[in-house]
């Protein structure tokens, strides 16, 4: 069977790739493993044994209209497998995280795209305690909907929706959350903020959480229609916040994508501040109160050299990973680091989310402009972005990247380089491309670098 979780979940165009049915057929997927799980350790009677429990699963979703119909196969699978459902309606992605830990569920579901256009949308499951699947779980789901074999329940073994906690509530809860783990009551008073929510799952809980924290907010991209999510708002389109924090004369502007589990931010001056300047603030904060574990930050191998300058001078060691927020978590876990994320502005504050939270990151990020008293646009500025060129290759074979002369050509770039830059070829985990990507010290030698490399990788490669 085709592998058909990527690095978030399934992802496809809503009503061709992902259909009602096989969201329907993932959700009983998933339902069989987490009820076997829990059989397997005594704990359940969702076969029909006495003296055990039905597993519970909670389950949220963007502003997409497609989210309506796949939430609602989605619980039909779940339930028709055994497992009660407690219905979140529209949440942030680390809200559900959230509450499947606080509300001890057996199984996250997350019904979004983040910050793909509207017409897509995508699955996601999440463990008990709010963690990302893993790999061996995910081929275990595969493998159960590969199955159509099984006994399925009937009569009273049958899954339940619970009503005990409605969205309205799940919501509460989760900003409640999020406003505690500041320091004090109104932390950020005295800001005016920008929110740009993207038309999307943090529309209504995001200005909330702002504003109980203190903040007088400005809010855009706060009016879902169902169709216009990401739609030229959010962190992947910066202009209209950067517009309305130089309208309103704000200190910050906080954008976050879709489902919210990615921050980025313009400071007053109208400037971007990306993922790595953001970790760089958090990491400096963290190291001065003595709560970033071993003084490291976790990064992935596309983070700017340039955090990694800034963070040596303050004795800060940063770990590179793997691209993806689920290998920055996998490595964070592994050394137990309290901070870690990606320059897209997935940032995760271990200390208090299992998962990247967009509105958590905004929160932290603007208690330090709050307490200093200093400008983001200086804060930020600690961080000296080396000029950075990506190419993508098209139309080559990415498994022979281990070429010898294009290994060769790498080794005469980074030679060339030295200290001042820094060469990355990788190959895409979804596409016949290979991503040639270069820092130096001036944006002309990067272009270069990169232009002759993305050379000798069609030339070596081309399929």
């Amino acid at each position: 069977m085709t592998r058909i979780f990527g690095t978030d979940g399934v992802r496809g165009l809503a009503g061709r790739d992902l259909t009602a049915e096989l969201a329907l057929r993932l959700g009983a997927a998933a339902a069989r493993v987490v009820r076997d799980d829990l059989h397997s350790s005594g704990a359940s009677g969702a076969s029909g044994g006495a003296g055990g429990r039905r597993p519970l699963a909670v389950v949220g979703r963007d502003t997409r209209v497609s989210g309506h119909f796949l939430e609602a196969a989605r619980v039909a699978g779940l339930t028709s497998a055994g497992v009660d459902v407690v219905l979140l309606g529209v949440i942030p992605t680390p809200g559900v995280a959230y509450l499947t830990a606080y509300l001890d569920a057996d199984l996250g579901a997350v019904i979004s795209a983040s910050h793909n256009p509207m017409p897509d949308n995508g699955i996601k499951f999440l463990a008990r305690g709010g963690l990302k699947l893993d790999d061996a779980h995910e081929a275990r789901i595969e493998a159960a909907l590969a199955d159509d074999d099984w006994e399925r329940p009937t009569g009273a073994a049958v899954g339940r929706v619970r009503t005990d906690l409605d969205g309205e509530a799940a919501l509460d809860a989760y900003a409640r959350h999020l406003v505690t783990t500041l320091d004090g009551d109104r932390a950020l008073a005295g800001l005016r903020v920008v929110l740009d929510c993207a038309h999307g799952a943090a529309s209504v809980v995001g200005p909330r959480v702002l504003e109980a924290a203190g903040a007088e907010v400005v809010c855009i991209g706060d009016g879902p229609d169902g169709l216009n999510i990401n739609d030229g708002v959010g962190s992947t389109h910066l202009e209209p916040l950067r517009a309305a924090v130089l309208e309103h004369g704000a200190d910050v502007g906080i954008a976050v994508d879709g489902d919210a589990d990615r921050c980025l931010a313009i400071d007053h001056t109208g400037a971007d501040v990306d993922g790595d300047q953001i970790m760089a603030v958090l990491a400096l904060a963290l190291k001065a109160r003595g709560a970033l574990v071993d003084d490291t930050l976790v990064a992935t191998v596309m983070s700017n050299q340039g955090l990694v300058n800034a963070l040596r001078g303050a004795a800060i060691r940063v770990e590179r990973a793997a691209v993806g927020d689920r290998y920055v978590l996998e490595r964070m876990a592994a050394g137990g680091y309290t901070l870690g994320g990606e320059q897209s502005g997935h940032v995760i504050l271990a200390e208090h989310a299992t998962t990247g939270d967009g509105l958590l990151t905004a929160l932290h990020l603007l208690q330090q402009v709050a307490t200093s008293g200093t400008p983001l646009a200086e804060l930020a500025g600690v961080v000296q972005r080396l000029p950075q060129v990506l190419v993508n290759v098209g139309g080559v074979d990415r498994s022979r990247c281990d070429d010898a002369e294009l290994q060769a050509a790498v080794a005469e770039a980074e030679a060339e380089l030295g200290e001042a830059g820094r060469v990355l070829l990788r190959p895409s985990g979804t596409e016949p491309l290979v991503r040639v990507m270069v820092e130096a010290g001036t944006a002309e030698q990067a272009e270069g670098v990169a232009q002759r490399l993305a050379d000798v990788v069609r030339a070596r490669l081309s399929l």
